[in-house]
């Protein structure tokens, strides 16, 4: 009797135990950039069992509004708690995310049109690489995905669209789709009074054109992603959102499109991360 109460309480023990073990967020880690000649910061969130095993990891390229920092989806986006217990309940597998900040010297995920500020070179020249090799984090397109709200939607998007070869699936949310237009992204250069040569403005307007980048890419290209496109009935970027839906319809790409109730608010995107955990682990899991 002694011995049966004794194995029981070592297994709730144990069971308690894991179900007390959480995932650990730094968000203040660094990296020296040579591209953009400074120090670029990054959080990361390290699952729960990170430091008790020793295997590799699938990654989530998590990625940021308008306004935020790599601290974004941790303050506001509650990261941890969410990816802990999408983990613990068995809907997300356990995976490192990595959340880069876009948001110094100079905001936005793409190199600009002058070619001076390469964000998107560093991106997958140097942080990539970098995070890569400095964690446990498998290396193969099947075990990579990206997603991001807003700015970071778009970043999403482009980053897919421009890299189908390294990510298995992308989830942009409330996504920035770029100008809608070549005059739109002109008025913009000059709101901002950026300089730039007339004969860039077409090629840098058709590269970051979510739109115009389904439209003139390789279909089988973009179908190797697995796409999951978020956006609610009142966010301000609808239109955006549901052109690239049609476009890929017309294409016949495969693709989730969901429209929820809500507008462009973090209450938003916190419920949206748990299905955007459950969508890139089946891609890790090969569904």
């Amino acid at each position: 009797m002694i011995q049966r109460l004794s194995l029981l309480l070592l297994g709730c023990l144990a069971a308690s135990f894991l179900y007390a073990q959480t995932g650990k967020v730094y968000d203040n880690l660094s990296m020296t950039s040579k591209i953009l000649d400074s120090q670029r910061k990054f959080a990361i969130y390290l699952p729960p069992d990170y430091e008790t095993s020793q295997r590799s990891y699938p990654v989530l390229y998590l990625l940021h509004g308008a306004g935020d920092d790599q601290t974004g989806w941790v303050q506001f986006g509650e990261v941890l708690r969410i990816t802990d217990e999408a983990i613990r309940e068995g809907k997300a597998t356990p995976m490192i995310i990595v959340m880069p900040d876009a948001d110094t010297g100079q905001r936005g995920y793409f190199n600009d049109i002058t070619g001076k500020w390469r964000y998107e070179d560093f991106f997958f020249e140097e942080l990539m690489p970098y995070v890569e090799q400095k964690y446990r984090i498998k290396g193969q397109k099947r075990f990579r995905a990206v997603a991001g709200l807003s700015m970071g939607g778009g970043g999403s998007f482009m980053y897919a669209l421009h890299h189908p070869e390294l990510f298995s699936s992308a989830c942009p949310l409330s996504a920035y789709v770029g100008p809608l237009s070549v005059e739109q992204m002109e008025a913009g250069l000059k709101r901002r009074d950026i300089s730039y040569a007339a004969a860039d403005l077409q090629p840098y307007y058709e590269r970051h054109n979510a739109v115009s980048l389904v439209e003139n890419l390789p279909a089988d290209d973009i179908k190797s992603v697995r796409w999951y496109i978020d956006c609610g009935d009142d966010d301000f970027l609808y239109e955006g959102n549901s052109l690239i839906h049609i476009a890929m319809r017309k294409k016949e790409i495969p693709h989730e499109y969901r429209v929820r109730q809500g507008g462009h608010t973090w209450t938003y995107w916190r419920e949206a991360l748990p299905v955007v955990l459950g969508f890139v682990s089946d891609a890790f899991h090969q569904y």
